[in-house]
């Protein structure tokens, strides 16, 4: 992979980008904080999500975003999901009906992944909402994912961490040999094994399987 590193050399001198092994369960705060920092600052983090590892950044940074588009090399018709903190921080980027916020509530935080009308659109990148002006957002179950948002303050991108083939990585030692020069910040929370996490279209009058994955939608009847 081409080398697109952008952070600020002053505070990340390195090539490499910085390893930080994080408890999954209870994140240490000072690691927490520092890759905050990093996003705020237009990087780009690989880290642990409940599913599988997730490559992301601020969703307020255009330039961080085109960045891992290069690096996914992701079609402009398949736009990026994103991770916000509850129920409350979804509303505030997608519009939530009735029958969806029903379902969303039994499901969240859980391997899912929400496709909605989406809101505030002047405010989202273009990259993050499709042509038919949806965005996919998840509420992992994952103490570290959780508390980036949390502690930036706003949603991180979410895409899958893949081979050049599209092959899953579940090993931390795997994608820090694979993405080594082409990320800020890899935050190691262990091997991860299990699929990604299951889509739902919740924009008509029923919810819609789009992706099986590590999601159970048996009590839907769907």
């Amino acid at each position: 992979m081409e080398h697109l590193y952008t952070y600020d050399h002053e505070r990340q001198p390195n090539l490499y980008p910085m390893i930080l092994t994080v408890h999954p369960k209870n994140p240490e705060p000072r690691h927490i904080a520092r890759a905050a920092e990093i996003l705020a600052a237009g990087g780009i983090i690989i880290y642990p999500t409940d599913t599988v590892y997730g490559i992301g950044c601020s969703v307020e940074d255009k330039n961080a975003i085109e960045r891992i588009h290069y690096i996914k090399r992701q079609r402009d018709d398949k736009p990026f999901s994103f991770v916000c903190s509850d129920l409350t921080h979804i509303s505030e980027y997608a519009h939530v009906s009735n029958p969806a916020f029903k379902i969303m509530k039994h499901l969240i935080p859980g391997p899912y992944t929400f496709i909605l009308p989406a809101a505030r659109m002047k405010q989202l990148p273009r990259i993050l909402v499709s042509k038919r002006k949806t965005v996919g957002i998840r509420v992992p179950d994952s103490a570290i994912t959780l508390s980036l948002v949390a502690q930036l303050g706003h949603p991180i991108l979410s895409t899958s961490v893949t081979s050049d083939d599209g092959e899953i990585l579940h090993d931390p030692a795997t994608i820090i040999s694979t993405f080594q020069n082409v990320v800020d910040l890899i935050i190691d929370g262990g091997v991860l094994l299990s699929e990604p996490s299951t889509v739902l279209d919740l924009t008509g009058d029923e919810p819609r399987v789009v992706r099986s994955g590590a999601g159970d939608v048996s009590m839907l009847n769907i």
